[in-house]
């Protein structure tokens, strides 16, 4: 794990114990609030992976994910070209295989 700073760890706590109040598990408030402070750790650019490499719900539509799972899909299938083709070019390039 990354290593927080004073502020992230206040944060985290802060969180925690809010989601607590709210009648949530202690599981569950870990959680969101270690998500809560990554969140923001990636909006501040302070992590190295700004966007995630999913490729999203393999039971989902490729109509339905985003440009970026499409591009992470055709990147596994070594698609070329794939940074430039729009959503239906992906799909068409993903389908024909």
């Amino acid at each position: 794990m990354p290593k927080w700073t004073d502020k992230d760890e206040r944060q985290y706590e802060h969180v925690k114990e809010s989601v607590l109040e709210q009648g949530k598990l202690e599981e569950t408030a870990k959680e969101v609030a270690a998500r809560t402070v990554n969140k923001h750790r990636r909006e501040e650019g302070r992590t190295p992976n700004k966007t995630t490499q999913g490729t999203g719900n393999p039971n989902t539509a490729l109509e339905s994910r985003t440009v970026n799972e499409l591009r992470n899909i055709a990147s596994d299938a070594k698609i070329g070209g794939r940074s430039k083709m729009n959503k239906a070019e992906l799909i068409d390039a993903i389908r024909r295989g």
